[in-house]
């Protein structure tokens, strides 16, 4: 579908940026290529670290690698007529504007997360249908949340933005649980039967694979929080920049109007 869009845009005699087509292919597809058939996707169904490393990863590393090919961009300047209404309807759908807020994505990598905690896990990791429907859905959750934050299609007020951020802080307290949670317990939470095949002498011992799926998804989620929080900051920024161009643009007729609606609001007619 990207290269699709370059070709579009060929067609009709316009190009597109290297820099992003990079950054979609070699960073996106590429992290994509490494999860997937590296160590953690080869490795998914017998070690819970590397099946809950590569979960969080998908989730929330190579959608955040991919966006920065900018597909939005792309497919708003490459479709035209019907399909381009499409696409703008989606964009300014409720469920785009819901899961495109960034507080959605810690709150829902909690609740994703604490799925590790349950036999749920387990029965996942031993399912081959599970396995492959991870590496679609699990992607394209992640750009889904992360799109309309990086290339901003999702507009928001100041106000709504200092209460995003307040959230993004707490959230990054409350995303630990599940990790903290993995590495304290001793126990086995998936309840999954013991490997029937031949173990490697390298692997751990299934507590300690317990423990190392915490610490690994303790840390990623924690820095996962990062990018959101400098991804505010610019939001707001741009967003402050804006406001204020609109009213340095005002007349003085202008100006002086909406001081004296504003000084109305706060009149003796309010409690």
């Amino acid at each position: 579908m990207y290269l699709a869009g370059i070709l579009a845009l060929a067609r009709r005699g316009e190009h597109w940026r290297i820099a992003p087509s990079l950054g979609f292919y070699l960073l996106g597809l590429g992290s994509f290529a490494v999860v997937e058939f590296g160590f953690l996707g080869v490795y998914s169904e017998e070690l819970r670290f590397a099946f809950t490393t590569r979960i969080a990863l998908l989730l929330f590393a190579v959608p955040a690698l991919l966006a920065t090919g900018k597909p939005v961009s792309l497919a708003r300047a490459a479709l035209t007529g019907a399909p381009l209404r499409a696409l703008e309807a989606v964009l300014n759908s409720r469920v785009v504007g819901i899961m495109g807020n960034a507080v959605f994505g810690p709150v829902f990598a909690l609740v994703a997360f604490s799925i590790f905690l349950t036999p749920v896990a387990g029965t996942l990791r031993e399912s081959p249908f599970a396995q492959d429907a991870i590496a679609i859905v699990v992607p394209m959750v992640g750009l889904i949340m992360v799109l309309p934050l990086t290339e901003l299609v999702v507009a928001r007020t100041t106000l709504f933005i200092a209460a995003e951020f307040m959230l993004a802080f707490v959230e990054l307290v409350l995303d630990a649980i599940p990790g903290i949670l993995l590495r304290l317990n001793e126990t086995i939470l998936d309840h999954a039967g013991p490997i029937t095949t031949a173990v490697p002498g390298w692997f751990p011992s299934p507590l300690r694979d317990q423990q190392l799926s915490g610490d690994l998804l303790w840390f990623i989620a924690e820095i996962a929080d990062i990018p959101i929080l400098i991804l505010l900051f610019i939001r707001w920024s741009k967003h402050d920049r804006k406001e204020a161009k609109q009213v340095d643009e005002l007349s003085d007729d202008e100006m002086d109007a909406l001081t004296q609606a504003h000084l109305k609001s706060f009149g003796p007619g309010r409690d």
